[in-house]
């Protein structure tokens, strides 16, 4: 069957009760949590951004969603995991506080905070795969004792991926650390020498410390890079640079196969909910204030990921005259990912749109 995504549009800089009750709408009129078992644990997998980001979904909008599953009969928690960068949300501690502090606590959202890779993102299970370039992936193994999954993403554009949305919500953000650090193997950036300033500050971010200063600039040891790309996000110069011919596809590939893994447990018992909502040009991991990219649109929602990360594509372009993708970072293609999560059996890019 063609799947149906649900679009509930809001005026632009609508308030968060609106945006809740439009987030309400697209799951009730999918009935999307009538799936649900009394009792069930539902995971409900957000981002809480960065220290400075300001434009991520907003707590009162995911506490919606709570309210929901509970009254559908299910245990719901908020879940993420570790990142590989130094931040506000490296550790669970330090997550769990981070989450707090933006509005997410328990007080505020009805559901506790949980990371779903451990203390220290360590925590993982090995999940058998049929991918191109996986047959396995690590996930985080607390997801894997829940019984439903509720993905709340807020699309944006990415330096590496070209669209963050819920397949990289998902494929990245259910991984485990190692997980993680295997989808971004594949990047590996590099110092132009004339454009580095000696500003420090990629040296100061990185997580694994593997950029030193030589000759006056800034020089990475490849053999110690991660690819988190933090360096390229925190260069102000456009001194950091890598292959986006060759190392975006994989890195794509990649977190459609970690998606893969994790979405395998929960069969039916999944939907997919994209916020269109203070849509910026960079992802909400950046420690910093960002301008949305477009006029905010709505809330959509799907139990088919690809179906969701394309609709989201097409609704922006059509909103907009270009996707948030391409106007983000022209020199991606976003539809790496969601080609490749269809081609390994995620969904499908045909959908049905119905506004409600």
């Amino acid at each position: 069957m063609t799947p149906v995504v649900y679009l509930a549009r809001i005026a632009d800089g609508a308030p968060p009760e609106e945006q809740a009750a439009a987030l309400e709408n697209v799951l009730k009129a999918g009935g999307f949590l009538e799936r649900l078992q009394r009792l069930d644990m539902v995971a409900v997998k957000v981002h809480v951004g960065e220290k400075h980001n300001v434009t991520h979904v907003h707590p009162e909008v995911v506490a919606r969603a709570v309210s929901l599953a509970r009254e559908a009969g299910g245990q719901p928690f908020l879940t993420e995991t570790a990142t590989l960068y130094r931040g506000e949300r490296e550790n669970a501690v330090k997550h769990a506080l981070h989450a707090h502090a933006h509005g997410f606590g328990i007080e505020a959202t009805g559901a506790p905070f949980i990371s779903a890779d451990g203390l220290s993102g360590t925590d993982e299970a090995e999940v058998r795969i049929n991918g191109e370039l996986h047959r396995s992936v690590k996930i985080a193994g607390q997801i894997l004792l829940a019984d439903a999954l509720v993905v709340i993403s807020h699309p944006t554009g990415h330096m590496g991926s070209g669209l963050g949305a819920a397949i990289k919500n998902v494929g990245m953000g259910l991984a485990s650390r190692a997980g993680k650090m295997r989808q971004h193997s594949s990047i590996t950036p590099e110092v132009e020498p004339e454009k580095c300033e000696n500003c420090g500050k990629c040296r100061q971010l990185c997580p694994v410390d593997a950029i030193d200063e030589r000759e006056g600039v800034s020089y990475i040891r490849r053999q110690d890079c991660i690819g988190c790309g933090e360096c390229i996000a925190v260069c102000r110069y456009g001194a950091v640079k890598f292959d986006y011919a060759i190392e975006s596809p994989v890195l794509q590939k990649s977190m459609a196969e970690h998606a893969a893994g994790a979405l395998a447990h929960f069969g039916a018992k999944t939907v997919f909910i994209n916020v269109l909502v203070n849509m910026t040009r960079e992802c909400d991991c950046l420690n910093k204030r960002q301008k949305k990219a477009f006029a905010d649109v709505g809330i959509l929602a799907c139990d088919d990921i690809v179906a969701a990360d394309q609709a989201t594509l097409d609704i922006s372009a059509r909103e907009h005259c270009n996707d948030l993708a391409h106007q983000s970072f022209p020199k991606l293609d976003p539809a790496i990912q969601i080609r490749h999560a269809e081609k390994i059996g995620l969904g499908s890019r045909r959908y049905r749109l119905v506004e409600v």
